[in-house]
């Protein structure tokens, strides 16, 4: 075979969603793909625990922006349908709980919503909530079109005709509160439409006005959940590729991507074994491969520095019986809603009262858990690792604190359900308990300060600002994930699969197999 007709071939480092869908996406392009994962099992943090016939989701937990995953399946000739993938819509989307007693529905049902707005905000309060609606659902478009679907190779990318009209429309410069503030009269209700920036790993009292889009995919398109856990839709994504030729390593670790005259030509496995490919892709956390696959460097140093987002605790309880109170997805909101970002993202620390999230899949998908029985995921934001032994925030090193930390954390959250809404003995229920920590997370993960978002989406460390897709002095190198453009969670990675992609083929002058 001629060198010109030679199949290429593809390195992928980290099986996350962005790597499977790129593995995939390059093998439907022509070339023979291999995938390395240094853990037994694919997906990342979208990945499954298993307990004694219960299930949980190890990291993401709700579906949003469906069409982008209907959008990744297609490109690549199937479906979701296809691929035995049933979304499983969440009604409500959320309860809020508060301290006084009261809740608060977030719903698709517009009935509903406008039921539990006027209630807070009197009549005149569903007309601004529409107002809301209509300035999330431009922020949405907007960004659909000219940043998930669009690579920002350098700052001139920022100044395209198309997109540089439009930036004051997506309210970069105001944060996510300030926006909502203009709608919402009562701080109630501020602050049910402004939580989900901690989607991003942001305080909403920080984060750009932009994210309003997620609240806007809620209410509009609704919270979906894969039957069967998040993980089948990274399985149907691997299957896909098997199907075309993509060979996955698990359990094999990458020490460093091979580097020869300024070109990446493979990768060296921690055993020893080299391999080499025309192209290698890392879907390992950028900063983690900048600091430990490449050589030494002052970009990785500079990137160890960018503000990164928060981390978590999450606990993952099996319970022996149900707990009604609760629904599919819960939010349970801090009195001290400011002063509890301050803590997380300003002091790195776990708020004394702190919001959180709580899970029951078994509520939407009963597969989750065994009959009469729930399994509940836990997520409570806090500060990310501060390594050195830094002399305020979560010291990496520090078992003891660890210890307090999650203590602290469980009786919290068992105290603050109970309190909320009215659960008894929630504590005597649970018959096993799994836990991560921010530790847990850099330890498993390789993420880099136990960061479980990646780097900061403030507006610095977005579009043209956010690392680049390719390496800036390997050629052949390229990322995708969380810590590169155009972003985290696993819509926004699917995405990035098809930028990331789309530049591999356009720089080695070979053809998109599917359309634009």
């Amino acid at each position: 075979m001629s060198e010109k007709m030679k199949q290429k071939s593809a390195i992928v480092v980290g099986a996350g969603i962005g790597g499977v869908a790129t593995a995939a996406r390059l093998a439907k392009a022509g070339f023979k793909v291999t995938v390395f994962e240094k853990n037994d099992f694919t997906g990342g943090r979208c990945s499954l625990i298993h307990r004694d016939g219960y299930r949980f989701d190890q990291g993401p937990s709700l579906l949003l922006l469906p069409d982008l995953f209907r959008e990744a399946f297609y490109d690549l000739d199937t479906s979701l349908e296809a691929e035995g993938i049933t979304l499983l819509k969440c009604e409500p989307n959320y309860n809020l709980w508060f301290s006084d007693g009261e809740s608060f529905e977030l719903s698709t049902d517009t009935a509903r919503m406008k039921r539990e707005v006027e209630k807070w905000e009197g009549k005149d309060g569903f007309e601004r909530y529409l107002g809301f609606l209509q300035e999330a659902h431009r922020h949405y478009e907007l960004s659909v079109t000219h940043v998930l679907k669009k690579n920002f190779t350098s700052l001139l990318s920022m100044a395209r005709p198309s997109f540089i009209g439009r930036v004051l429309s997506l309210h970069p410069f105001e944060s996510i509160y300030s926006r909502a503030s203009k709608y919402f009269w009562t701080e109630r209700l501020r602050r049910v439409f402004t939580f989900g920036s901690m989607y991003m790993g942001m305080s909403p009292f920080d984060a750009p006005g932009t994210y309003s889009l997620l609240q806007y995919t809620e209410l509009a398109e609704g919270i979906w959940y894969p039957k069967g856990g998040f993980h089948s839709i990274v399985s149907g994504l691997v299957r896909v590729g098997q199907r075309l030729g993509v060979t996955y390593r698990l359990s094999t670790s990458v020490a460093s991507v091979n580097i020869s005259n300024s070109r990446a030509t493979g990768v060296t496995l921690s055993n020893g074994e080299s391999i080499s490919a025309d192209v290698v892709i890392i879907n390992a956390d950028l900063v983690y491969a900048y600091n430990y696959l490449f050589p030494p460097s002052s970009a990785a140093k500079s990137l160890s520095k960018r503000a990164a987002s928060c981390s978590s605790i999450n606990f993952y309880w099996a319970l022996n019986r149900k707990v009604p109170e609760l629904t599919a997805h819960n939010i349970f909101l801090a009195d001290h809603y400011r002063e509890s970002f301050d803590d997380i993202f300003k002091k790195q620390l776990i708020p004394s009262q702190p919001s959180f999230y709580v899970n029951v899949p078994s509520r939407v998908d009963p597969s989750a858990s065994p009959p009469n029985t729930d399994a509940i995921v836990v997520l409570v934001p806090v500060g990310h690792l501060l390594e050195n032994h830094a002399s305020a925030g979560i010291e990496a090193h520090s078992a003891q604190d660890w210890n307090r930390m999650v203590s602290t954390a469980r009786t919290t959250v068992l105290s603050t359900i109970s309190a909320r809404t009215g659960a008894p003995d929630l504590d005597d229920a649970i018959i096993h308990e799994s836990v991560n920590t921010p530790q847990s997370w850099k330890e498993i993960f390789n993420l880099d300060k136990g960061a479980i978002l990646g780097l900061s989406h403030s507006f610095f460390n977005v579009l043209s600002f956010r690392p680049k897709t390719r390496h800036p002095k390997y050629k052949g190198c390229y990322f995708v994930g969380a810590s590169t453009h155009p972003g985290t969670g696993v819509p926004i990675c699917l995405a990035g699969s098809r930028i990331t992609t789309e530049q591999v083929l356009e720089n080695l002058g070979m053809r998109i197999p599917w359309g634009r």
